[in-house]
């Protein structure tokens, strides 16, 4: 989670550098509109970033907050990995470079939401329990 939360700060950052060379760059990377689809991401990707590694750092407090934040940031990483894979589909551009960083964004937080869905549920009631 770590590693994906830096992620998206050095993708952006290298993205906003004009860093990518065109050759690993998706299709039609330099149209505007397509410019403007890859920059809509900035705000759910780094709300995700900023969600995690806060809950990294009150995990390491022991603080009960960071288990919910760390949720919070790992739906914002799936949503943001199916928002672009759907994005690809529609367009029928099936190219691996960008599918597997996208896939991986939308596959890998699943099984830790799973986790932290079930473990926040009362034992008694089966719904999660009110603050």
């Amino acid at each position: 989670m770590l590693l994906t939360d830096l992620g998206f700060v050095a993708y952006f950052t290298i993205t906003g550098l004009g860093l990518i060379p065109p050759e690993w760059a998706f299709a039609d990377y330099a149209d505007p509109l397509m410019v403007d689809w890859n920059w809509s991401f900035l705000w759910i990707d780094l709300t995700a970033s900023a969600t995690g590694l806060t809950s990294l750092w009150l995990l390491r407090r022991a603080r009960p907050t960071g288990e919910p934040l760390m949720l919070v940031s790992l739906v914002l990483t799936a949503a943001s990995g199916l928002m672009a894979i759907a994005f690809w589909t529609l367009r029928g551009d099936f190219a691996l470079a960008w599918w597997i960083p996208n896939l991986y964004l939308l596959l890998f937080p699943l099984p830790a939401i799973a986790g932290l869905t079930v473990r926040g549920r009362s034992p008694h009631s089966g719904r999660i329990p009110s603050p």
